[in-house]
């Protein structure tokens, strides 16, 4: 009997202390890695399950180990909402410190770098505003601009390979303010340039059947609103004048707009002179008919919007108002326009 007694007390005695070990080993285990060193940056891609994150964790010795961060997250309910990025984090943190960090999204912050490309603004301004913001060799932005070499974007656009275009993706390039981290290769500052365009015109109601509907390709639909955007600076004559252009259009009448012409100068003009309507490029809407091979420009959203709902009118001419208002004086006949190229002239300021 006594004997039975004591094995039984022997085997508590024993469990007790494989209890009090196994306890003691995950208490352990779950202790903050002592303080050393600095902060450690560690990476936390997007789909990481919270088990990848705890091994990871483990393996830039901030925890001790993963097995127990995956129970304690088990236990609490977390790790459901640790968002991606790039952390800092320093060994000697706590469990629930990290959790939080996680949870937040904490991030580092990326160095960024902020543009803007103004509306109307053409190819090569928009190199030129590149280079400056990323201290790059203009040529780097230059090659892309005229090739559209390995960009995603071009298949999707539809963006054509004409040797008569001077810049492959004039007009493609959305004006915009961006945002983007400073180590952003050429090639991804473009492409966010060219998604930017696919965003905008995806917020226009339908602007796939509309095109269709005008028998127009989106090439040609952003050469129009690149004219519209170059020609006009009120918003409202934004359709009307894209109405003037389809109507000579529609009757074969040279378009005669003076920003295709400026489009190949290397310096803008005031005033154009008669050799210059003269020069010889596919651009020179006073030389040929139709549109020219591609946009001159990179049109804004409310320019696009005109090209693509034009208001009707029976106009086939306008002339800048000098008055300093920057609107137009429309006219359905030359006669009427020649009237009007006068009236402006007397209400000059």
């Amino acid at each position: 009997m006594k004997s039975a007694i004591r094995t039984v007390l022997i085997v508590i005695l024993l469990l007790a202390a494989a209890g009090g070990g196994g306890a003691w080993y995950i208490w352990n285990g779950m202790l903050p890695v002592a303080p050393a060193g600095p902060a450690v940056t560690f990476t936390i891609e997007k789909g990481m399950g919270s088990g990848e994150i705890a091994d990871l964790l483990e393996d830039k010795g901030i925890i001790r180990n993963s097995l127990f961060f995956k129970g304690y997250l088990k236990w609490t309910k977390e790790g459901a909402s640790f968002k991606a990025g790039t952390y800092n984090a320093s060994p000697g943190e706590t469990y629930d410190e990290l959790i939080s960090r996680l949870n937040q999204g904490d991030v580092i912050e990326e160095e960024t770098v902020v543009f803007t490309i103004p509306e109307g603004f053409t190819a090569k301004q928009i190199v030129g505003k590149l280079a400056a913001a990323w201290g790059r060799e203009p040529a780097e932005f230059q090659r892309l601009i005229d090739t559209g070499e390995g960009l995603p974007a071009m298949d999707a656009l539809g963006i054509p390979q004409e040797d008569k275009l001077r810049h492959r993706l004039e007009g493609y390039l959305f004006p915009e303010t961006y945002e983007l981290v400073k180590d952003s290769t050429p090639q991804e500052v473009v492409e966010a340039m060219l998604g930017q365009l696919e965003k905008k015109l995806d917020s226009i109601p339908d602007w796939q059947q509309k095109l269709k509907e005008r028998g127009l390709t989106l090439h040609q639909l952003l050469t129009v609103a690149s004219l519209v955007e170059r020609e006009v600076v009120v918003d409202s004559e934004r359709a009307l004048v894209a109405g003037v252009i389809y109507n000579r259009l529609d009757k074969g009448q040279k378009l005669e707009i003076d920003a295709t012409v400026q489009y190949l100068l290397d310096k803008q003009k005031e005033r154009l002179y008669h050799k210059d309507l003269e020069v010889e490029s596919p651009y020179n809407t006073y030389k040929n008919p139709g549109l020219p091979p591609g946009p001159i420009s990179s049109p804004g959203l409310k320019s696009i919007q005109a090209a693509l709902e034009p208001e009707a009118s029976e106009y086939f001419f306008y002339v800048t108002k000098k008055d300093g208002t920057q609107g137009h004086l429309f006219a359905a006949t030359y006669k009427e326009h020649l009237a009007n190229i006068e009236k402006g002239k007397q209400t000059a300021q």
